[in-house]
């Protein structure tokens, strides 16, 4: 960890008005650690970044923001100040043209260094949408994957939550500044995040959710996981970016397919028609990454757990016949959203299958 000179000359760079991500990354490649910016005659950092960014960085140091950033920071032993001279600042992160030159954390930093996968989409989903996000995120958190997102409304939440509820790992990348809950109806979501699992923003301390942020915020996203599965998207969300953006930094993109008349299907379906993976299952996300072996190691630690007895019982109820939700939900005594729940992930085990008419089958290796 960096000591108190050391993050005021990296807030200092990283708050300093007129010097964009790109400036910053040539000033730190030329000169080395942030002291020796601003240590730096005003005909030297000319020659890196030209006069106005040169005048910017030979200004008074914007104090009341970085007391603020720091006030923050020590508040919390959970809170640290990512710099590019970490040792653990994440190598897929460094790929990007233009990586972040602080990052402003909260929870397990850890985290940054698992196995990623980013799930996202409409923040305006349906039930069913936000079902399928959040037991694929249970489903593959619980095989290992950490689950990324970007704390939305909708798909993302759900995502995160999924993830939440099977103790698996999960990261919320902002378009904030790390003290704003964004939207406020997440803001126990956030919080939890924050306790559980790691908050991430590159905006400095204060930051609004303003529209501008979250494509730029995406990268971020796209960038740190093995992969981006969109769950849904209409032709215009800020997913289909995101899905763009991890394919031209050359990570695996998958789709989750619809209705044909569901306005939220088609972004899929587009990214599958341009060559994202169809998924049906869990199965399928695993096998896209490459990473086959942590579904059985997922399933050897799941056969003692509360959670497959209960599903095992699900599997009696459900018979070898089909069965409608009405009178699967009589047997069980569980109400339709939960019985729904449970069904979804057992169709991601691939040990239900679901029929028309809402119905459901026992698959033979149950």
């Amino acid at each position: 960890m960096i000591d108190n000179g050391e993050q005021r000359a990296w807030l200092r760079l990283a708050l300093t008005q007129g010097v964009g991500p790109r400036a910053r990354l040539d000033l730190l490649s030329v000169f080395g650690l942030p002291a020796a910016i601003f240590e730096a005659g005003r005909s030297a950092l000319v020659r890196v970044v030209g006069e106005e960014a040169a005048d910017a960085l030979q200004s008074p140091a914007p104090l009341s923001a970085i007391e603020h950033a720091l006030a923050w920071l020590h508040a919390d032993r959970s809170r640290s100040l990512l710099t590019l001279a970490d040792q653990d600042y994440p190598e897929p992160l460094l790929q990007l043209a233009d990586p972040a030159a602080v990052l402003y954390l909260q929870g397990r930093r850890e985290l940054l260094g698992a196995p990623a996968l980013a799930i996202v989409g409409s923040r305006n989903a349906t039930r069913q949408g936000e079902l399928n996000a959040r037991a694929f995120a249970a489903h593959l958190g619980s095989c290992g994957l950490a689950i990324v997102s970007g704390l939305a409304r909708g798909i993302d939440a759900a995502a995160h939550l999924g993830a939440l509820e099977a103790d698996a790992a999960t990261i919320a990348v902002l378009g904030t500044g790390a003290d704003i809950a964004y939207p406020a109806s997440n803001r126990a979501l956030a919080e939890r995040i924050g306790r559980d699992g790691l908050l991430l923003s590159e905006y400095p301390l204060g930051t609004p959710g303003v529209a501008s942020n979250f494509p730029r915020r995406n990268r971020l996203i796209a960038a740190i996981a093995r992969g981006v599965l969109v769950v849904e998207a209409a032709m215009q969300s800020g997913s289909l970016i995101t899905a763009r953006l991890a394919a031209e930094l050359g990570r695996e993109v998958m789709a989750i397919p619809g209705s044909i008349h569901s306005p939220l299907a088609r972004g899929c379906h587009r990214l599958i028609r341009e060559g994202a993976r169809l998924v049906e299952s869990a199965q399928d996300v695993l096998q896209e990454l490459g990473m086959e072996s942590l579904q059985a190691t997922a399933a050897a630690a799941a056969g003692a757990s509360a959670t497959a007895i209960r599903d095992e019982a699900l599997l009696e109820a459900i018979g070898f016949d089909p069965v409608d939700l009405d009178t699967l939900s009589q047997r069980t005594g569980l109400d339709s959203g939960a019985l729904s729940a449970r069904l979804l992930e057992l169709e991601l085990t691939q040990d239900v299958e679901r029929l028309a008419g809402n119905r459901y089958q026992r698959l033979g290796r149950g």
